[in-house]
């Protein structure tokens, strides 16, 4: 059965660092680059069967 909880992400910024977030809850790492943290929600987005695509998105 699919996954029914929604999957919206975003990123936050505190001080220098950058964290993705997901509508479910998940939460990336903090990174230092913003384009790591877009990477961590892509890949959650992918694991959770919500999208698909190039193994690196581009920036």
């Amino acid at each position: 059965m699919p996954d029914r909880t929604p999957h919206t992400t975003s990123t936050t910024e505190r001080g220098s660092f950058c964290t993705a977030r997901c509508d479910c809850g998940w939460r990336g790492p903090a990174r230092r680059a913003r384009s790591q943290a877009r990477t961590d929600a892509q890949r959650h987005l992918v694991e959770a069967g919500i999208a698909s695509g190039p193994e690196h998105p581009s920036e």
